[in-house]
């Protein structure tokens, strides 16, 4: 967590098609200005935690930091909402950097599909069936079968999303780690999952894949009928979040662990 040093004078904005966002992209332009994201010191995104993904995708590789101004429901991701006094509360914000998870499924040809993925890489069972699947650790395997619903790999910023309803454990933004949760495990009944070094390698292999199909997601990026999935940190690329002064990431996550 860095305390943001830029003077912020271009800002692009982003927003949902929800009509709170719309309006408020119209009045915060009218007032601020804006550029296009190329020209950006910052892009202000309107809307809910699924803009704030979307927009992390979208301006993937392009280094630029992004506040998001919460015109969704949960947002979870995003500062709250105000209109006066943006550009010094961008200039105070504190910085997040996160990597994202690199997912390659494979299918029973051997054709791999790539996706990027911010929160978690999930396997589902595509029918009425159980998924029977093998996990390997840095190439080593660490579970032989796992019969259950699906099982996913989340990061510290995906922790309290998918994985913490799948009684997945939270994690600190700058910990080390991920998580691998199952998902309705029938058997070993009793496996909640385990945390992982996030260099850790990992691969998951769909037993009876026939039979027994499975889809793989990384975050909204599904791929059907899979055989195979290997999943690591992508540290090379960086993402870089913006929250107002005592209200970061960091926070979030440790209050969220306090609630019931």
């Amino acid at each position: 967590m860095a305390k943001s040093k830029t003077k912020f004078e271009k800002i692009a904005f982003v927003a949902s098609e929800v009509a709170e966002a719309r309006e408020a992209l119209l009045r915060l332009t009218d007032r601020y200005g804006a550029v296009e994201p190329s020209e950006a010191d910052a892009i202000v995104a309107l809307g809910g935690d699924g803009l704030m993904l979307a927009t992390l995708h979208r301006f993937m590789n392009d280094r630029i930091p992004i506040y998001g101004m919460n015109r969704g429901s949960v947002g979870f991701l995003m500062n709250e909402y105000r209109e006066d006094g943006l550009l010094e509360r961008l200039a105070a914000a504190e910085v997040t950097r996160v990597h994202p998870l690199s997912m390659v499924a494979y299918d029973a040809q051997g054709k791999a599909s790539k996706a990027l993925a911010i929160n978690e890489v999930s396997l589902f069972r595509e029918r009425y069936q159980a998924a029977k699947l093998k996990i390997s650790i840095d190439g080593k395997v660490r579970m032989e079968e796992l019969i259950c619903d699906g099982v996913l790999v989340a990061t510290p910023a995906g922790s309290t999303a998918y994985n913490l309803s799948a009684y997945g454990p939270i994690l600190p933004i700058n910990a080390q780690l991920l998580a691998l949760t199952p998902i309705s495990p029938f058997r070993p009944r009793r496996w909640r999952g385990a945390l992982l070094p996030n260099k850790a390698q990992i691969s998951i292999s769909a037993l009876e894949h026939e039979k027994r199909p499975v889809s793989a997601v990384a975050d909204a990026n599904e791929m059907r009928n899979v055989v195979r999935v290997d999943i690591e940190q992508a540290r090379t690329i960086d993402l870089f979040m913006m929250f107002d002064t005592g209200h970061n990431l960091d926070e979030r996550i440790l209050a969220e662990q306090f609630r019931y």
